[in-house]
Order: structure tokens, then C-alpha cells, then sequence
């Protein structure tokens, strides 16, 4: 197996559990998902499914920028929601990240997320 390098950012919420923010393994990059979480504060921020979306790509933001990255370089978008209602308010959103092509990507529906969040989103990206 190639080597793994394990990336982090002060600047993105820290793991609530055992695991890495990112780790790249040859040319790909898996990111852990992210849910709202203000990482000044370490908790959840206030507003609507919007505001936590917006809040969640900022927080990749920051994993992808430790990575030398950008969104640019995302290959594949998994999202999940609580509400599978909010997929257009998301769909907004993302647009604000991602530019054309889009990356491939999955939206699923779940029953609940860590702190009572309304959408997690965790990333795949792939380098030449």
C-alpha cells in the first residue's frame, strides 16, 4: 500500500472521534465529513440549512487549503441530510463552491448526524 499522509487544519473543526480530517494515499485525497460546526467555537451554527452548508464547505475549505488543494480538485461530493427537503437550499450552496464541470457526487438521506446537524459532507479529490 502506498503511504499514507494524514492532513489537518487548526482553522477546520477538530475529529470528534478516531479518525484523520483528511488522508491522501498516492494521488487521492479522502475527506472526512464535515458538519457544521463552527471551529472557533466547537459548536453547532445558528441558522437555517443554508447557513449549515455554507458553514460545512468552509470547514472542507480549510481541510483542502492544509492539503494544497481547492474544490477544483474534488473528484466526488457525498451528502447527507436529514431532511432530504433541504436539497435545493444545498444545491445552492455547493454552486458557491464548485464550478463546471461538477465533480460526481451522492446525496443520501439519514436518520440523524453527530450534534444534531442537518447535513454532513465529506469529499474524495484526485491530483495528476
Amino acid at each position: 500500500m502506498p503511504e499514507r499522509r494524514i492532513i489537518h487544519s487548526d482553522h477546520a473543526p477538530k475529529a470528534i472521534g478516531p479518525y484523520s480530517q483528511a488522508v491522501q494515499v498516492g494521488n487521492t485525497f479522502y475527506f472526512s465529513g464535515q458538519t457544521p460546526i463552527d471551529p472557533k467555537t466547537g459548536e453547532l451554527v445558528e441558522g437555517n440549512i443554508s447557513a449549515q452548508a455554507t458553514q460545512v464547505f468552509e470547514n472542507l475549505k480549510a481541510v483542502l487549503t492544509a492539503a494544497g488543494l481547492d474544490f477544483k480538485d474534488v473528484a466526488r461530493v457525498g451528502i447527507y441530510l436529514t431532511d432530504l427537503g433541504n436539497f435545493a437550499a444545498v444545491n445552492e450552496v455547493m454552486k458557491k463552491y464548485f464550478s463546471e464541470p461538477y465533480p460526481a457526487r451522492s446525496t443520501i438521506g439519514v436518520a440523524a448526524l453527530p450534534k444534531a446537524a442537518h447535513v454532513e459532507i465529506d469529499l474524495v479529490a484526485v491530483i495528476d
